[in-house]
């Protein structure tokens, strides 16, 4: 029998399910396949860069025993780097917006890391947003210790290519090579543009879609070249952007899909309750703005929805009604509606003790 024991956690990355989705695409000519990131040990896709980002630093010789990595991150990419770094022993300091939930810092800060976090609504080139501060940080140590990296998920090309060498090759051989659309977001662009990069290579007819959140200023860029509304705020954390990083490869797409927030957390909702599957507002936006290319589609097609990670990271956001409520993302009479039905529940329960 082969041997099924890993060496080590990080062996356990990549080689996510894909999965067929069902009740909430119910009616659709469209067949739609969930690629299903959460099952990365640290819970999302940004596991394969923070590997490959840390691994390639080392042969270089950028990073060595001991050293310090710095990133600015929404959350993800520093959980990634910092399950690599507490198995290689290396010490993380991570930038985080404010925006980003409580989970995703508790989470941080229980893999040993130090959690930095800046205010929502500056420019990136602003002395304290996530960018300026991390970058600045990083040069500090590296001045101070001389062994810090700053891994730079923006715009570092090893993003890139471990969806162009892995992530890609591994979705065309799940799909047998049968798909017509693959769709993901842009946070730093690493996964939509490595994976449309193989994919297009292995067959040119492969449409490449970006579900882009309103407010954020890419679907302006690929349309017109420049920015015609000023970015905006929004709430799903992790994709969207407010400049262009270098891993996004705007010629690599076909087309973008605007999202908003209510779409994309009430989908985050319904993937749970109707398809067991938690994930983030994230893969909720990716899915919507899948829905919405799909109606302009004659023939029916197989898509691929990248779902980069799990609900349990929201679980103060889109899980709790009150923030919801706060946050104009939920009706106060849905809530009302299912307080009555727990009452009436527990009332019934009386007959039976």
């Amino acid at each position: 029998m082969k041997n099924q024991i890993s060496r080590t956690i990080l062996d356990t990355i990549g080689n996510t399910p894909l999965v067929r989705l069902n009740k909430v695409v119910a009616g659709s000519k469209h067949q739609f396949f969930a690629k299903m990131e959460y099952f990365n040990p640290a819970g999302s896709i940004k596991d394969r860069i923070a590997l490959s980002i840390i691994e390639a630093a080392e042969k270089r010789g950028e990073l060595r025993p001991g050293g310090y990595l710095v990133e600015a991150t929404a959350g993800n990419t520093g959980m990634g780097l910092a399950l690599v770094a507490a198995v290689k022993g290396y010490k993380c300091i991570f930038v985080l917006p404010e925006k980003m939930s409580e989970e995703k810092r508790a989470m941080l800060r229980a893999y040993g890391a130090r959690v930095v976090i800046t205010p929502m609504g500056v420019e990136p080139e602003d002395p304290m947003s996530h960018y300026s501060v991390a970058k600045r940080i990083a040069t500090r140590l590296k001045e101070k210790t001389g062994n810090c990296f700053y891994t730079n998920q923006y715009h570092n090309p090893d993003n890139f290519d471990v969806h162009y060498n892995v992530t890609g090759p591994e979705i065309w051989e799940q799909c047998n090579g049968e798909i017509d659309v693959f769709a993901a977001g842009v946070g730093t662009g690493g996964t939509l543009s490595g994976v449309a990069k193989y994919l297009k290579e292995k067959n040119p007819q492969v449409k490449i879609l970006c579900a882009d959140p309103v407010g954020s200023i890419l679907a302006d860029l690929f349309h017109h070249g420049k920015i015609v509304d000023p970015p905006g705020a929004w709430k799903v954390e992790g994709v969207g952007e407010d400049m262009l990083p270098d891993n996004c490869h705007l010629n690599r797409y076909d087309a973008f899909v605007k999202v908003n927030d209510e779409e994309a957390f009430a989908m985050t909702r319904r993937l749970v309750l109707e398809e067991g599957l938690c994930v983030g507002p994230s893969s909720a936006l990716i899915l919507i703005g899948a829905m919405k290319y799909a109606e302009t589609l004659e023939k029916p097609s197989k898509i691929i929805v990248i779902m980069p990670d799990s609900g349990k990271a929201y679980l103060s956001k889109v899980f709790n009604d009150k923030w919801m409520v706060e946050n104009g993302l939920l009706n106060p009479k849905q809530i009302e509606q299912a307080f009555n039905i727990e009452v009436k529940a527990s009332e019934e329960m009386k007959n039976y003790v």
